[in-house]
């Protein structure tokens, strides 16, 4: 399908920000244009388009930036070599730390919180020479997949501005779409690297687990679910990205080594192979009608890369799996917002889901929790014997199109009522019980504009082979990621 036109009214992208990420970061080091005038151009282009959409939040002031751009440009002057993202402008999610940098988490609770340290992958993201601007807007404390909060309110779609951004990283999808950074990052818990880039007609990528350092943090031994990771409108870009942000880090013990340069490794091509369908589980989850033929026409489109689908369902038992996904979250984020919630005076600021998740954690039992992590291995060796026949599971990214910004969350689907604010999203958690690499890919619009994905999930610490058949699918489009 054609891609539509955005309904927001916007001014075209500049060529700068229209550049890959990949290519901008070249050409900074081949001097055919400095830090300076690329940060210009992207700071121009928020200036222009994101009080449309409220995408970036926290924005730096300008004089600092180009300053910091201004460095970078002595800096390569003096010495050749520079680092992968020397110069480009970067904003990070409102959930991760920056040091010198308000962090919201998009709660009333930490407006002002100003951080002392950098979480890790921002650590190696400056290291690299990106320059951050300033952040992307979440949901608060990123529950649900609608970015709105008391703090920013809410971030619009990048193609309908009465629709949803999704989330929790609404705000760097939305920032990605409409050119306004040329690389974001994400995390993803139980969809939020996936969700709003189905919804944004853009790429994002929950890497396998441990691949990203997550930190610095307490829980490090106990949250092994929720991954940081990259999100771009190419997957040449994204790979550019998670090889700055990936590698062992002593401070996140569970964190690996990865597989090198992604970015070269994108040099060879996917080989094709064979992908599970999942669809719909057998008419177990329910979708908003049109999202499967979608995803099936999606699949067809991708057997001209030598790639072929059967529709596969895999006898596990889905109930026990989510709830095996509702207490294993619970059991972490919950207990942190539980401490919000002890607290009298931060209780009131909290909003209903983030109450539902405290007040869950503090009715689950151990053995309860124990049961959940059966579970969650039982679905892990599943997968693991999928494998075996097969390169890659597929499933749409969401069960639902874009829906009305207003709305909290879908309360039904299909016909079918929802029992908690993310049983909407079922259809994302089943790469994360499995702490597998999943990429979401644009798959078109509907007859109303709405964009939609699809998840392309791969064995663990298969990151490489994910990135490869993305990109080979991304070779079929016949309509470019981003929405300007």
């Amino acid at each position: 399908m054609t891609r539509p036109a955005t309904k927001h009214d916007l001014p075209p992208a500049g060529d700068i920000c229209r550049l890959p990420a990949v290519d901008l970061a070249d050409g900074i080091r081949r001097r055919k244009f400095s830090a300076r005038e690329v940060a210009s151009a992207f700071l121009d282009r928020i200036e222009a388009v994101n009080p449309h959409v409220n995408a970036i939040v926290s924005l730096r002031d300008r004089t600092a930036i180009l300053e910091e751009a201004e460095a970078a440009d002595q800096a390569l002057a003096e010495d050749a070599s520079a680092g992968p993202l020397l110069g480009l402008p970067v904003a990070i999610k409102d959930l991760a730390l920056t040091k010198g940098l308000r962090t919201t988490f998009g709660s009333p609770i930490f407006a002002e919180f100003v951080p002392e340290e950098d979480e890790f992958f921002v650590a190696r993201m400056r290291k690299a020479g990106a320059i951050i601007i300033g952040k992307t807007n979440v949901p608060e404390f990123g529950l649900g997949s609608n970015t709105y909060n008391n703090v920013f309110g809410p971030t619009l779609n990048a193609f309908d501005p009465a629709l949803t951004a999704g989330g929790s990283s609404g705000g760097a999808a939305v920032a990605l779409a409409l050119d306004m950074v040329p690389v974001a990052d994400g995390s993803d818990f139980g969809g939020s690297l996936r969700n709003p880039a189905a919804y944004n007609n853009v790429y994002g990528f929950r890497p396998s687990q441990g691949l990203v350092p997550a930190g610095p943090m307490n829980e490090i031994f106990l949250s092994q679910i929720g991954v940081e990771g990259p999100m771009a409108r190419n997957v040449r870009d994204m790979a550019l990205l998670l090889g700055v942000q990936a590698g062992y880090h002593p401070g996140a013990p569970l964190s690996h080594d990865g597989e090198g340069s992604y970015l070269d490794g994108l040099e060879r091509d996917a080989t094709g192979g064979r992908i599970a369908w999942f669809g719909d589980l057998g008419g177990r989850l329910p979708f908003e009608a049109g999202i499967l033929d979608l995803c099936e026409a999606a699949l067809r489109r991708f057997e001209t890369a030598g790639f072929r689908s059967d529709t596969l369902v895999p006898g596990f038992d889905f109930e026990a799996l989510w709830t095996a996904f509702k207490v294993l979250r619970q059991a972490t984020s919950g207990c942190s917002l539980k401490l919000h919630y002890d607290d009298p005076e931060r209780r009131p600021l909290l909003k209903p889901e983030a109450v539902w998740e405290a007040e869950g954690v503090a009715r689950l039992t151990a053995p309860e929790i124990y049961a959940a992590s059966i579970t969650r291995s039982a679905w892990h060796g599943a997968v693991l014997e999928l494998f075996d026949r097969y390169d890659l599971l597929a499933l749409p990214t969401a069960q639902v199109f874009p829906f009305a910004v207003g709305t909290h969350w879908p309360r039904e689907v299909a016909g079918r009522a929802m029992d908690s604010y993310h049983r909407w999203m079922e259809v994302s958690a089943f790469a994360s019980l499995a702490g597998c690499p999943a990429v979401n890919v644009p798959v078109g619009f509907d007859a109303l504009g709405r964009p939609m994905g699809m998840q392309l999930i791969g064995r663990p610490r298969g990151d490489l082979g994910v990135l490869r058949a993305a990109a080979a699918y991304e070779a079929t489009l016949p309509w470019p990621a981003g929405a300007a």
